[in-house]
């Protein structure tokens, strides 16, 4: 059965005026950007299939043009739409960053962080580059790496925070393998990159690791900085 010919009360775009977008399931919001489902399966049925194929909405997000329309009722378009709400999403977070309000308020960094790390399959190290009134600079992915580890050269940040006469940052990188916990050489690195960026009298205020199957994690919360 077509959304359209379900009750008014049961269909999500409806339901979402009515009671406000928190009020839907993942599968619904989808469903309202997917619009039409395809020949058997309604937007919603088809929203559940892409979601059940990517194991959530932070890999499908994290997907590639190829795989994603690879699902049948998918294409470039439809593709190019997701990303473009992906990267609107991240703007509108970095702007907060930019006036400097969301390091009162760590989840929007958290919710900015996850946005661009968790679901690759890759590592990645980010820099957030803060200004004196800790408004976001800029966000710079600076080194890239395998599925298992990134090398990170801690002249190469030095030089970086130097060029964005940076006061402050927020480090961060990805654990591929879903768990968000620090290894030995993740503690190691933060203190020999807080140690080298106060040599140019720049501020580490955070070190996050972003995985996919937990919250972001804070070394300032764990205690680790």
């Amino acid at each position: 059965m077509a959304i359209t010919d379900w009750p008014e009360d049961e269909r999500p775009r409806e339901r979402l005026l009515a009671n406000g977008a928190a009020s839907l399931s993942d599968a619904e919001l989808l469903a309202i950007f997917l619009r039409v489902g395809v020949r058997g399966k309604s937007a919603v049925d088809l929203a559940r299939e892409l979601i059940g194929r990517f194991g959530g909405l932070t890999r499908m997000f994290a997907a590639n043009s190829a795989e994603f329309s690879a699902v049948p009722g998918m294409g470039p378009a439809k593709y190019a739409q997701l990303q473009a709400v992906v990267e609107l999403a991240r703007r509108a977070l970095a702007e907060d960053m930019k006036r400097g309000i969301t390091f009162a308020s760590p989840g929007a960094v958290r919710d900015y962080l996850r946005l661009h790390l968790a679901g690759l399959e890759h590592e990645v190290f980010l820099a957030l580059w803060l200004d004196a009134q800790n408004r976001l600079i800029a966000a710079e992915e600076l080194f890239r790496g395998t599925l298992t580890q990134t090398s990170v050269y801690p002249r190469e940040v030095v030089k970086q925070a130097l060029r964005h006469n940076a006061a402050a940052v927020v480090l961060a990188h990805n654990h591929p393998s879903g768990v968000a916990e620090p290894s030995r050489a993740d503690e190691l690195l933060t203190s020999e990159l807080k140690q080298v960026l106060a040599l140019v009298e720049v501020r580490v205020l955070d070190h996050f690791i972003v995985a996919q199957q937990s919250p972001p994690l804070s070394f300032a919360e764990r205690g680790l900085l």
